[in-house]
């Protein structure tokens, strides 16, 4: 297991120094530019993930293609349940998104924290419990009761914690390289209901028009020290709140009025450009799926 982690992390450390190499490589000149026109750069306006689609060099490869890897990897991952597997999904769609890609990593690694956090709040009642009694291996007495863990319970955890990660690894390589509206494409020739496929597409884009919303909100508020002390913040934050639930309803018939003085009849359609599969692309995602299956039968 420990070699796992040490395998995972020293690929990491290399991809960071090619990175890091590679930028130092440039112009004086070209570093200002890209300063103005960094990915993700925000304002204070917030920012919305299609910016890392957009602009990801992957970005012209097949969607359904990406697609189809990404959740045949997903499904591996929680089928074969296998640490070995999970880990090299996590290098690999590592490698796809920041070296493929060419995605900074000082934008991946942060976008892979938030859910880090998550997964470590899921995945921490699995490794300890409490008892009136002293038991297993590591136990700590609180007053009231025992907390305690093993060395098996802690294997649990972190064999979980792969899975899980590299599940996620999986389909993140698909949302930083493939915008939502060529996701949507895939669904709609994947017959999903129209209906799913529609309240998707509207329920995505309104969580970033929300954003943008609560964002400059939040610092209307901070110019005027709307956030100056405790109480002034619970304040401040009700207020917020409450203004929300307002501006959200006029944002929605705002948006219906959009859609409806531009022909909406019920049905979202959108621009869809036809991209060739390369064949070089379907051997290395078929040669990628067997190595994780043989890779599966000779560590189970």
């Amino acid at each position: 297991m420990e070699k796992i982690i040490i395998l995972c992390a020293m690929f990491l450390m290399a991809v960071f120094f090619f990175k890091w190499k590679r930028r130092d490589g440039h112009t004086h000149g070209d570093m200002t530019h890209n300063h103005h026109h960094r990915i993700g750069h925000r304002h204070g306006e917030g920012f919305s993930i299609d910016f890392y689609a957009y602009t990801s060099k992957i970005r012209h490869w097949n969607p359904t293609f990406k697609v189809s890897l990404s959740v045949v990897t997903l499904i591996l991952c929680i089928v074969l349940d296998n640490p070995y597997v999970s880990a090299m999904v996590i290098i690999a769609m590592a490698y796809l998104t920041i070296v493929k890609g060419e995605l900074p990593i000082r934008e991946y690694l942060p976008i892979l924290v938030v859910q880090i956090g998550f997964i470590l709040l899921g995945t921490f009642t699995i490794a300890i419990d409490f008892s009136k009694q002293p038991m297993g291996q590591y136990n700590l007495y609180l007053g009231l009761c025992y907390v305690f863990t093993s060395q098996e319970k802690l294997k649990e955890m972190i064999f979980l914690i792969l899975k899980v990660f590299a599940a996620i690894s999986a389909l993140q390589m698909m949302i930083l390289s493939t915008p939502s509206s060529e996701i949507i494409y895939v669904l709609r020739k994947a017959h999903v209901p129209k209906l799913i496929v529609e309240l998707m597409n509207i329920i995505y884009r309104y969580i970033f028009i929300l954003m943008d919303v609560y964002t400059k909100m939040k610092n209307s508020a901070e110019s005027r020290m709307g956030y100056c002390d405790i109480k002034t913040s619970y304040y401040t934050f009700g207020s917020v709140t409450s203004n929300m639930l307002v501006i959200s309803l006029k944002k929605a018939s705002s948006y219906y009025d959009a859609m409806e003085a531009r022909c909406y009849d019920g049905d979202l359609i959108f621009l869809e450009e036809d991209k060739k599969v390369e064949t070089i692309q379907v051997i290395t995602a078929v040669a990628f799926i067997i190595f994780l299956i043989l890779l599966w039968s000779f560590t189970r």
